[in-house]
C-alpha cells in the first residue's frame, strides 16, 4: 500500500503573511436531511453538532461546516478519516444519507498574519472583510470553487478541489507577496 501524499506536500511561500498548504487532511463528505434526528444523534455520539447555515463548530479537535441545505463537511485528522467514514455511514444506514471519505480529493490551505484576509479579498468576490469567526464561505477563488473561514485570530483556511491545488496556491502566492498588501 502506498503512502499518501498530499495535494502539494505541505509547501508554504512567505509575503506580506504565509500561506501554506496544510498537508494531509481527513474530510467526510455527509449528504442528509440536516433536521434528520438520525444525523444529529450520530454526530453526537462523535462529540458534534450538527452547524447551523454558513457555520463551522469545531469540537475535540475536529470541524464541521454546513456547506449547503443537504450538505456538511467534516474536518479531520487524515488518519481517522476511513473509520470514521465507517462509524457514520453506518449510523446512518438507516436513513437517506451519503458519507464519504473526499481527503484524497481536497486540499486546504491555511493563509496566517495580521493581513490574512487581504489575500482572499483580492481573489473572492465574498465580503472577506465582515467575515466572522465561526462563518464558512462557499464561493471562489479567482475561477475556481472554494471554501473559506477565519480558523484563528489572524488565520483563514481555505478548501478547493485537489486537482485545482497548484493554481490555488499559485494564485494565495501572488496575492500574498511582500508589497501587494491594500492597506
Amino acid at each position: 500500500m502506498s503512502e499518501a501524499v498530499s495535494a502539494l506536500s505541505g509547501q508554504t511561500h512567505e509575503g506580506f503573511v504565509t500561506v501554506s498548504e496544510a498537508g494531509l487532511v481527513g474530510m467526510i463528505s455527509i449528504r442528509s436531511d440536516l433536521e434528520a434526528k438520525g444525523l444529529a444523534k450520530a454526530l453526537k455520539a462523535e462529540g458534534l453538532p450538527v452547524p447551523g447555515p454558513r457555520r463551522i463548530e469545531t469540537a475535540n479537535g475536529r470541524s464541521i461546516a454546513w456547506m449547503s441545505p443537504d450538505e456538511l463537511l467534516l474536518i479531520c485528522a487524515h488518519d481517522e478519516a476511513p473509520a470514521l467514514t465507517d462509524r457514520l455511514a453506518e449510523a446512518l444506514a438507516a436513513d437517506h444519507a451519503m458519507v464519504v471519505n473526499v481527503s484524497d480529493a481536497r486540499a486546504m490551505f491555511t493563509i496566517r498574519g495580521d493581513k490574512a484576509d487581504q489575500v482572499v479579498m483580492k481573489l473572492s468576490p465574498a465580503d472577506i472583510a465582515t467575515l466572522p469567526e465561526g462563518e464558512i464561505r462557499r464561493s471562489r477563488t479567482a475561477q475556481v470553487a472554494a471554501a473559506f473561514w477565519r480558523s484563528g485570530e489572524s488565520e483563514i483556511s481555505l478548501i478547493s478541489f485537489r486537482s485545482v491545488a497548484g493554481y490555488v496556491m499559485g494564485l494565495l502566492e501572488v496575492s500574498a507577496r511582500e508589497g501587494s498588501d491594500l492597506f
